[in-house]
């Protein structure tokens, strides 16, 4: 299975040092997620990485980054959006229901479900799915190894979402919870927890 990184949603004075170390332990994709913030604090943060490892980055806005950092692809995060106008490359794309699988892994290079468990950097957004339905959607092909499970997946039930089918997973909370951004400047217990996440995805 893929495992997917998804940065924390604000920046933060040991961003990329810690990207960095994840991305010498294996990290292979990374989704550069920051809602409502400025294009030039993404610019700041690239220009700190090694440009070796913007192949493996996806941006979820100000796509310009893409082409001008020679980032591994965008990602749409709302289902009903479309491509930007004359873009050429890999795109993702979020669906929020199981309906909207089957248009959208017909072009993305894959997708997210989201709202697969509960929310763990949003507690408040509960699993929107039960176990029954995912099992059903995956018995008629709609999740697949292009389907990635987003929502409240954590070390815990990753084996849970092999078994449901998924071609990956996508963690978040499970991973910047390890490290307190204000209090805190040793990151090893994330760095490890990071190598027993993509132990577990194989």
């Amino acid at each position: 299975m893929k495992l997917v990184i998804i940065t924390k949603s604000t920046f933060f004075v040991e961003e990329d040092k810690i990207l960095t170390a994840l991305f010498e332990e294996g990290m292979d994709n990374l989704h550069l997620y920051k809602p409502g913030s400025s294009p030039m604090y993404a610019e700041r943060l690239l220009s700190l990485l090694s440009d070796d490892y913007y192949k493996k980055i996806t941006v979820h806005d100000h796509y310009y980054l893409k082409t001008e950092y020679g980032l591994g692809g965008i990602h749409i995060d709302n289902p009903e959006d479309e491509l930007p106008e004359g873009y050429k490359g890999n795109f993702s794309r979020t669906c929020n229901t199981i309906e909207q699988l089957k248009a959208a892994k017909k072009k993305s290079r894959y997708v997210f479900l989201d709202h697969v468990f509960n929310g763990i950097t949003q507690p408040e957004l509960k699993a929107a799915f039960t176990t029954e339905e995912l099992k059903a959607a995956s018995r008629h092909g709609l999740i697949d190894k292009h389907v990635y499970a987003l929502g409240g997946v954590t070390l815990d039930n990753i084996r849970q979402c092999r078994d449901l089918g998924f071609g990956g997973v996508v963690v978040r909370g499970d991973l910047w919870n390890r490290f307190d951004i204000h209090n805190e400047t040793d990151y090893k217990e994330l760095i490890a927890h990071f190598g027993k996440l993509r132990k577990a995805a194989g």
